[in-house]
């Protein structure tokens, strides 16, 4: 009775050493490969979230880039109809938020910005979600390519303050042709944006 009992202990013993040598195998063998995996998992969730960003932003600059044709098009009604004339700023305004409305759910109109120097100025449209702001601006005689460039510095420097805005995009619409050298002004305004977060986009003709 004895030697059996004792045999049986062996064989627990034998087989805990097996079980804990297997374990030790498996750990060192395959926890390095999960490890991996789940690093992964990670990084293809933040490419994902940067890849969704990125996407959202080029969305609005292809539409913004083709507003002058959007603009032509809305001129051939059919039977000569009345359409929308753009004779201001805020023609402008009202058909860009009609656009936004085809792609993003919460577009905020006229927020207030920070402060900056003592005064203060309001954004044309933030799309909150994506931490995007939106200024419009439509040139005319009396604004031109060097009094937009001002305007659009002192908009660019007063944005960095805002809590809900990573990228601010500078609109201009120059239907007219006021601005001589579109591609000059635009990269003269994203370098002056130190941080890069600023993108220019002049619609002509």
């Amino acid at each position: 009775m004895e030697r059996i009992l004792i045999t049986t202990m062996i064989l627990m013993i034998q087989k805990k050493i097996s079980w804990s040598s297997n374990y030790q195998s498996l750990v060192s063998h395959y926890k390095p490969i999960f490890d991996a995996a789940r690093e992964d998992l990670v990084n293809c969730a933040i490419v994902q979230t940067n890849t969704t960003e990125s996407s959202e932003l080029e969305w609005i600059i292809n539409i913004l880039e083709r507003f002058p044709a959007f603009c032509r098009q809305l001129k051939e009604r059919h039977d000569g109809r009345t359409t929308l004339l753009i004779n201001d700023e805020y023609d402008v305004q009202d058909l860009v938020h009609a656009l936004l409305t085809l792609h993003f759910d919460d577009i905020r109109e006229e927020e207030a910005s920070p402060s900056c120097a003592g005064s203060s100025s309001r954004q044309d449209f933030l799309l909150k979600k994506e931490r995007i702001v939106i200024e419009v601006k439509k040139t005319r005689q009396s604004l031109g390519a060097r009094k937009i460039g001002e305007e659009l510095i002192i908009d660019m420097a007063r944005y960095r303050a805002h809590p809900d805005c990573d990228t601010l995009i500078c609109f201009v619409y120059d239907p007219d042709g006021w601005v001589k050298n579109p591609k000059g002004l635009i990269s003269d305004l994203e370098r002056c944006d130190t941080e890069g977060k600023t993108k220019v986009v002049i619609a002509q003709f």
